[in-house]
């Protein structure tokens, strides 16, 4: 007999995955993760006999409960999924999957909407960052139905709102955990950044490339990927990560000036793919890279003036917005970040594990 398992399965930015009920999940955690391997059939690069859908952005799953930490509304633990390895990472965060999170935590009936907009208090579980999360409601009911859109999602949708409060030094302990703007690592020059997302930043001319390659060219360029791993075992304990060898983090990000009309162009690998398009807490760790003074990001990227900056990331798809709110006192320092998102619903249901797992 296979074993039903209650989830959603949900699109959360330019992510999707299903999500799950806490309380539905075992407790102890390493048979979770047998679970979680087994709904989206990993590992297997094509993940046919699970929901996975062959690709590491949609390759991931969130796990939701009513949080007990005084002050926020909803826990969210985010879980990567390798397609390669028997691992599921919870370590780094996902903040397109946060977007489907008050939306799923609505529809299961775990908290209820406040009026016509909702906005709910989300910790994320990997790294205790905290976040405010503004979805509509009218009458009761999560609406899905908008004008609002993002590069890498086609169509219009209704606007999820996330503005994230303490992202500095989420996984890392420190914004520049290595207390230095700038490291030399493997002849290459690199900011080692967390604004949410641990991140390594390298000018893309310094490794061989534009940074204006298609995704798909820069994944067949296996001489880089190589030379960029290398870079990336090396950054992860300088950045206080340990050994990252079977880490989704530090992500890598190549930078080049921006060409479309943004403020900096970014090829993100995560880690060994490049990206279709950028992670949200990445977009927000590059954007406030680009706007420091001394980083590797700074140096090629053209930052507005004044203190509520609109930070547009070009990426393989097109671009992300983040809004940095600056520090008016301490010139450089970024307060607080903000960005649009949008999600849908797109299952409910079942999902069916084999007894064996258990």
């Amino acid at each position: 007999m296979q074993r039903p398992i209650p989830c959603l399965f949900m699109r959360g930015g330019t992510s999707r995955g299903p999500f799950f009920r806490a309380s539905d999940l075992p407790a102890d955690i390493a048979t979770r993760d047998r679970v979680l391997l087994a709904v989206m059939g990993s590992p297997d690069l094509r993940q046919i006999d699970g929901l996975g859908g062959a690709d590491p952005l949609t390759s991931k799953v969130g796990i939701v409960s009513v949080s007990k930490t005084e002050g926020v509304d909803l826990d969210f633990l985010f879980a990567q999924v390798s397609m390669k390895d028997a691992l599921v990472d919870t370590t780094p965060n996902c903040g397109n999957m946060l977007a489907a999170v008050v939306p799923f935590a609505l529809e299961t009936g775990l908290v209820n909407a406040r009026g016509d907009v909702t906005t709910m208090r989300v910790r994320m579980q990997n790294s205790a960052t905290r976040c405010d999360i503004e979805v509509q409601t009218p009458e009761g009911r999560v609406e899905y139905a908008g004008k609002a859109r993002i590069d890498g999602v086609p169509g219009t949708a209704a606007p999820v709102n996330i503005a994230f409060l303490d992202t500095a030094g989420s996984l890392c302990g420190a914004l520049f955990p290595t207390g230095k703007n700038v490291d030399r690592i493997e002849g290459v020059d690199v900011t080692c950044i967390d604004n949410g997302m641990p991140v390594a930043i390298m000018l893309a001319r310094d490794l061989g490339v534009t940074g204006y390659e298609t995704r798909d060219e820069l994944n067949a360029n296996s001489a880089l990927k190589q030379r960029i791993e290398s870079i990336r075992l090396a950054a992860g304990p300088l950045m206080q990560l340990g050994d990252v060898e079977k880490k989704v983090v530090p992500k890598m990000c190549l930078v080049a000036e921006a060409r479309a009309g943004g403020h900096i162009c970014t090829r993100t690998f995560i880690p060994h793919d490049c990206h279709s398009a950028v992670g949200v807490l990445g977009a927000v760790t590059v954007a406030t890279a680009a706007v420091t003074a001394g980083t590797v990001a700074r140096r090629i990227a053209h930052v507005p003036p004044g203190g509520h900056k609109n930070i547009s990331v070009e990426h393989p798809s097109g671009e992300f917005t983040v809004v940095l709110d600056m520090n008016a006192h301490h010139p450089g320092e970024v307060l607080r970040a903000s960005l649009l998102r949008t999600a849908r619903l797109i299952m409910r249901g079942e999902v069916l594990i084999p007894a064996g797992i258990w």
